[in-house]
Formats: C-alpha cells, structure tokens, sequence
C-alpha cells in the first residue's frame, strides 16, 4: 500500500476542538475549528462533550484522539 506523505499545516488552520456528537449508533467523534452552534445553537443538543485541544494535539487523528479521550456515558432513550 502506499504512503501518504502527511500535509504540512500551520498550526492555525488546524482543528481547534475536539468534540462528542450524538450519533444514530451512538457518540461520534469530531474535529471543529470552532464551537459554532449554527442559527440558534440548533447543534448544542448534539455535542455531548468538547475539549479545547493543545497545539501539539491539534494534528491527531480522530482514532487516536477517541483513545485518548474516550466519550461520555449517554443513557439510552
């Protein structure tokens, strides 16, 4: 398989948040640049938990953030 030379990205224009969402299976992690909310803040009952990430995580993968930061208990409903 061939290898991918990783992206140089000023520390700037990378993912600022790492975030929990509801899912349809379940919580889904994500990286946003920002806590936008949308119109009205229709997306704050989605997020189950964020947390602001230090410049030298900002570069993770999803899969290694989820490890390291596991997701929230959500009681089924």
């Amino acid at each position: 398989m061939a290898r991918r030379r990783a992206t140089e990205a000023k520390p700037g224009d990378l993912p600022r948040y790492f975030v929990w969402v509801r899912g349809l299976e379940g919580p889904e992690p994500q990286k946003w640049m920002a806590m936008d909310f949308g119109v009205d803040g229709w997306k704050r009952a989605q997020v189950l938990a964020y947390l602001e990430l230090p410049e030298e995580e900002r570069h993770l993968s999803l899969s290694m953030l989820a490890r390291r930061y596991p997701p929230p208990r959500v009681e089924a409903s």
